[in-house]
């Protein structure tokens, strides 16, 4: 299949640093080439790919201080696509439901995987009218606000097999992995941490809409002698950071879509204390790959539980359930599906049109 790729131009794919949703295109897009298909990517220059790179827009807009209205060239990308859009089998978005109306007039068969939260009162309206739009989500809790949309799938993100994997370290630390913000609960695991008696080490990003939560809440806190604050770290620091760590500590107070950190640290073999909220249930196998509890005391209780766990399974959880590869096969069952049920409607206006 001629497959089209469209990514956010938010970060490059894949991001330098922090970045999920580009991440994921990266890997589907790389998993797809291994598997024998030709893939365009529509993204940032500033991309590296193994695919044809359709360079929208020279430099990722987070690190390009210069746009100040990035909804601009994303509608310009959009038109790109669909200007080409008989160019290939598949169109596969990765931009929420600006697609949408655009593409819903044309043939070329696509779907787009919804990324982030769903629960916003808006987002009800535009469901409501784009109801026969192919959405696939990344989490079955993902789509519970939203009832309506039209869902063809849950796929579950995977990462390559071998991007990170167990080092032969002693594990001394908790760990907090992603993005300084309330819902992600970085004040919570501090007071676990200190609770249990054990270090915290925080790899995490700040941005500038959490950067006053950041200097009034949260940077007091890090002024612990308990915390170590590392800031962003990327990919090939991630393996030592997560296998380090006795545990890594996701204490969300929110509907998660789906959390990256949760499989980056079972690739690690490390073990997740996460709290019961969004995903978390979809991804974390209680009692194997790490516990799910409801708050602050439960987590602290799990804990002590920590050596119940096989590192070694863990790890093997991930090889079973989140690789790369299984996501690229069950997105292609979703392009296939897609593609034939569109065919015979194409074939049967291809019959019934008059001869020239």
């Amino acid at each position: 299949m001629h497959i089209a790729q469209i990514a956010p131009l938010t970060e490059a794919v894949p991001p330098k640093l922090y970045g999920g949703t580009e991440r994921v295109v990266s890997w589907l897009t790389e998993e797809l080439i291994a598997l024998g298909h030709d893939v365009t990517l529509f993204a940032s220059g500033d991309s590296r790919t193994s695919a044809k790179l359709e360079a929208v827009w020279p430099r990722a807009l987070r690190l390009d201080g210069s746009v100040r209205d990035p909804n601009a060239l994303h509608m310009m990308m959009l038109e790109q696509v669909y200007r080409r859009a008989g160019d290939f089998d598949f169109l596969h978005f990765h931009l929420d439901y600006y697609p949408f109306s655009l593409f819903s007039r044309q043939p070329t068969p696509f779907v787009t995987t919804l990324h982030g939260r769903l629960d916003l009162p808006e987002d009800q309206p535009v469901f409501d009218t784009f109801c026969n739009v192919p959405v696939v989500s990344i989490s079955n809790s993902q789509r519970r606000p939203l009832p309506q949309a039209h869902w063809v799938r849950t796929v579950l993100h995977g990462l390559p097999e071998q991007l990170l994997t167990p080092k032969p370290v002693k594990p001394s630390y908790l760990a907090f992995l992603g993005r300084i913000a309330p819902e992600k609960g970085i004040d919570r695991a501090i007071h676990i941490a200190q609770h249990c008696g054990i270090p915290l080490k925080v790899a995490a990003k700040v941005d500038r809409v959490d950067q006053d939560y950041y200097d009034e809440q949260i940077k007091p806190l890090l002024q612990s002698g308990n915390v170590e604050f590392i800031g962003e770290i990327n990919d090939t620091q991630k393996s030592d950071f997560l296998s380090g760590a006795i545990a890594l500590l996701v204490p969300i107070d929110w509907p998660e879509p789906f959390g990256l950190v949760m499989i980056e640290a079972m690739a690690c073999g490390t073990p997740v204390i996460a709290f019961n909220r969004g995903s978390v249930p979809e991804v974390i196998d209680d009692g194997i790959s790490g516990f799910i509890v409801e708050d602050i005391n439960g987590a602290i209780g799990a804990v002590d539980r920590l050596d119940h766990l096989s590192r070694e399974k863990i790890r093997r959880q991930f090889e079973q359930r989140f690789t790369a590869r299984r996501m690229a096969q069950d997105y292609l069952s979703v392009y296939r599906a897609l593609s034939e049920k569109l065919a015979p409607h194409l074939r049967l206006v291809g019959h019934d049109a008059p001869a020239l």
